[in-house]
């Protein structure tokens, strides 16, 4: 049995003695941030095994572990819980960001074969293993921030070959890395200029070639769609989403960054696990998904680099819906992987406290991939997945000192 000790925590942040959270939801639990001062952690074969005041444990303890790990006064969280990024691609999209900067519009580059469609054009010519290389590094530099458990969809292939392609590169990614990672299938993502004048045709090819057999060689945990007026409609999108239930995928859906037009209550109604995005929401979206179980992953980074409208953060925590958050990581519209600049902008653009951020960011984050029963708190005999902070003041400095990273050291299954 491997045995190891942190100790000289100063913070021991987000306990839960038993697993009693699936999700924080509301106002008051979101502001709910259980701590222990001057505390240690006990990791057992990569499982959380005990923790406490430092004294008590340490004396109970001495002499019995095979690592001791100095925290020197930091805290310890757990590692966040990424539940919305494209993390497999084949290039940057530099040249899109000064087209920006000059004044052309999201949708006007998507017009003129740009975004999306770029994406899929260097994907098609890349090898499936420089691919994986890519976003295999890429895993790397989410762990560094403190990243623990990741979603990763696919969307950038908008053909079969394609599809298939991202989402075994997302299987090899599950294989070999010591995060937790889950794969959504995006196929409807953006239609394929050969599909721009029949759409219909590859809501099809979608439904009855790629489904088939994503489904046949098991490559998917979601499904998902990007229902915005020129992209998917709410008829298109209905017809996917269902059919990607009837081959086992749970429903996630990005909805509401550009138009507000019925996207969350067909989401809602189909029981999707989560809505991404929700930067442009009325009354009776936040209503809807208050009296659902649909989680709203809103995604501050991609607001903060097209300059856009930030999610109503306040008002769907306050009306009681359950909010994550998440990178959005992409090469269009979000290139960072760092949650802690997430926390930040949420927490200064959408006025969530730091510890509605932190829920949000872990636990929640956790529940929208369904791994909050292994990760998103520190629970004895939830993974060992939990980050160590530079010796900072409080809490709250964590999203104030948005320009630098403040973790020191990554526990990932208890290794280090």
């Amino acid at each position: 049995m491997m045995r190891i000790l942190i100790k000289n925590i100063k913070q021991l942040v987000q306990v839960e003695a038993g697993r009693t959270s699936c999700f924080k939801k509301g106002k008051e639990a979101m502001q709910s941030l259980p701590v222990i001062q001057d505390a240690c952690l006990i990791i057992e074969n990569g499982v959380i095994a005990d923790f406490g005041n430092a004294g008590m444990l340490v004396e109970k303890e001495r002499g019995h572990f095979d690592q001791e790990i100095d925290a020197k006064g930091g805290f310890v969280l757990p590692c966040w819980c990424d539940s919305h990024t494209h993390l497999v691609f084949a290039k940057s999209r530099e040249e899109e960001f000064v087209d920006r900067i000059k004044g052309s519009s999201y949708e006007e580059i998507a017009q003129r074969g740009g975004g999306i469609l770029h994406s899929a054009a260097a994907l098609h010519k890349m090898p499936e293993e420089e691919l994986y290389d890519l976003a295999l590094a890429r895993l790397e530099t989410a762990k560094n921030y403190g990243t623990g458990a990741i979603e990763i969809k696919s969307g950038y292939g908008l053909s079969v070959e394609g599809e298939l392609k991202m989402l075994r590169v997302i299987r090899k990614l599950k294989e070999n890395a010591d995060l937790i990672i889950k794969a959504t299938f995006l196929g409807a993502h953006a239609y394929p200029p050969e599909y721009r004048s029949n759409r219909k045709g590859y809501v099809q090819l979608i439904m009855k070639k790629m489904l088939p057999q994503i489904a046949d060689e098991g490559l998917a945990d979601y499904i998902d769609v990007f229902c915005e007026k020129g992209f998917f409609s709410l008829k298109y999108a209905q017809v996917i989403l269902e059919t990607g239930l009837q081959y086992g995928l749970k429903i996630k859906m990005h909805t509401n960054q550009m138009n507000s037009f019925g996207g969350v209550q067909l989401a809602a109604g189909k029981g999707a696990l989560s809505v991404d995005h929700l930067e442009r929401m009325t009354a009776g979206d936040i209503k809807c998904l208050s009296e659902s179980f649909t989680m709203g992953t809103l995604l501050p980074a991609s607001a903060f680099f097209l300059n856009n409208r930030y999610p109503p953060a306040r008002a769907l925590i306050d009306q009681g819906v359950i909010v994550a958050l998440a990178s959005d990581y992409n090469p269009g519209s979000s290139p960072s992987l760092n949650m802690q600049f997430v926390v930040s902008l949420a927490c200064i653009k959408m006025k969530m406290l730091p510890e509605e951020a932190l829920n949000a960011a872990t636990l929640n984050g956790a529940a929208a991939m369904e791994v909050e029963n292994q990760l998103g708190s520190i629970t004895r005999g939830k993974k060992a997945n939990v980050m160590i902070t530079k010796p900072i003041p409080s809490l709250p400095y964590l999203p104030y000192s948005f320009g630098e990273n403040l973790i020191s050291r990554v526990i990932l299954n208890g290794k280090t």
